[in-house]
């Protein structure tokens, strides 16, 4: 007795090695294997770009096996199923025919399933008089029961590499993070260590990292950062044990670490004792008495000159815009901090901040910890008791002794204070207080 099942032809096909590999294997499955199908069928999932196979390969795959009724396959069991193309298109989810008979070809390449053609190129199966199948043709999917194992261990493999692959990106992560707040937390703690050099190393090893990258060459690159970590945190380590000695050996308990005590700039910026640093009823009224439109952009570049060393080409400064610029450039020279930085803008405006940076730039070798020093001006800023005019005149006036004790250039040093010090004085007819103007009229003496 003879039952088509199905009537879409085969048509011809070649045979390859791959085929012939296949049905070897498949006859030599032990007839006492066992597999749940699903099992199989996940690993091969997991293991499917070992395999060679598709997406779509897999969908048509996961409909085969769904025509198989049991779910525990045996090696000594039919394990051929027959369903016609209409059939498995509403299974595959409304494939197209074409995509099915390519997807079907990779399928038989890559030795998940067998061909077992008919005559006739149909498939049906031949039952006997008690209906049970005696012949099927179809799609034979012992494989999946000869290579169960070889699926297993191909997706132990990937699982495997994907965990490493992973745990690497999660060392890259969490050591960048480190690195970075520990540089951060070096700039701001005055910890002394060329906090530049190290900020170009870390840039250096995180610009090998590309989008797309074998697990290997980032284990390569997590090692090259971790090397860094350990340098880094060494350095904070070292810097915290000296200070628990210094405050051991100390009486009252506490030890500042100022390699320059007698800075000049940090004494102009009214700095030098307690009572300064405080904030006075004078250095209050100083505040208030300043003007309140802006600086001009040409003193600040009088008084900062340095700036224009940051302006790539050699070129100018010609608007608020380009000294922005280059004050964000000259924040990281210096080792300040994107936190102090961001701070700093907030309680004194982009502007202003800007020039305080160029301020600090123009004297950065007389300050032992630039980022701590903008730390201190963007609080008294906060209480408002910080004002640039007094900053910049204090630039100016240094200039003009410089100017002078050079013995050149002394005329247009004067012309700068001179200018300035128009501004202040017309500026909504403001009277500048006795306090102030003896502030800046005492040489050496700033804000």
């Amino acid at each position: 007795m003879e039952t088509n099942i199905a009537t879409t032809p085969f048509g011809r096909r070649p045979m390859t090695l791959g085929m012939i590999s296949s049905q070897v294997t498949a006859r030599a499955v032990a007839k006492d294997a066992t597999v749940h199908k699903w099992h199989v069928f996940q690993d091969i999932k997991d293991a499917r770009i070992a395999l060679g196979a598709t997406d779509r390969a897999l969908a048509i795959l996961d409909a085969l096996l769904s025509f198989h009724p049991d779910t525990t396959l045996y090696g000594d069991s039919e394990l051929v199923v027959w369903p016609s193309n209409e059939q498995l298109i509403r299974r595959a989810n409304g494939m197209p025919p074409t995509t099915l008979r390519r997807h079907l070809a990779v399928l038989v390449e890559c030795g998940l399933i067998i061909r077992r053609d008919s005559p006739n190129g149909k498939r049906f199966a031949r039952k006997g008089q008690a209906g049970e199948i005696e012949q099927a043709y179809g799609f034979d999917i012992s494989p999946i029961v000869a290579r169960a194992e070889e699926f297993k261990d191909l997706a132990d493999a990937v699982r495997s590499e994907k965990k490493a692959f992973r745990l690497v990106k999660e060392r890259l992560t969490i050591c960048r993070r480190d690195i970075v707040k520990m540089i951060d937390t070096g700039i701001e703690e005055g910890v002394p260590a060329n906090w530049g050099r190290v900020q170009e190393a870390y840039q250096a090893i995180v610009g090998q990292i590309p989008r797309t990258a074998p697990r290997q060459a980032l284990e390569v690159i997590a090692e090259e950062l971790e090397g860094l970590w350990a340098e880094v945190r060494e350095a904070l380590e070292s810097f915290v044990k000296t200070q628990k000695v210094d405050a051991n050996e100390s009486q009252n308990g506490r030890h500042i670490q100022n390699s320059k005590p007698d800075s000049k700039f940090e004494s102009e910026s009214g700095l030098g004792n307690k009572d300064e640093a405080g904030g006075n009823v004078a250095d209050t009224d100083n505040v208030r008495s300043l003007p309140r439109r802006e600086l001009p952009l040409g003193i600040v570049l009088d008084a900062c000159p340095n700036m224009l060393w940051l302006v790539k080409g050699g070129g100018g400064i010609r608007n608020w815009r380009e000294f922005l610029a280059a004050a964000e450039v000259a924040r990281p020279t210096m080792g300040i901090s994107p936190s102090a930085w961001e701070e700093a803008r907030t309680a004194m405006g982009e502007q202003q901040a800007a020039i305080t940076i160029a301020a600090i730039f123009q004297r950065q070798d007389q300050i032992n910890s630039a980022g701590g020093y903008l730390r201190s001006l963007t609080d008294r800023a906060k209480a408002g008791k910080f004002s640039v005019w007094p900053m910049v005149m204090a630039l100016l006036r240094a200039k003009l002794d410089a100017s002078k004790a050079a013995g050149n250039g002394a005329e247009a040093a004067a012309v700068d204070l001179e200018t300035a010090g128009k501004v202040v004085r017309t500026e909504s007819r403001l009277e500048i207080s006795d306090a102030l103007r003896r502030s800046l009229d005492k040489p050496g003496r700033g804000p």
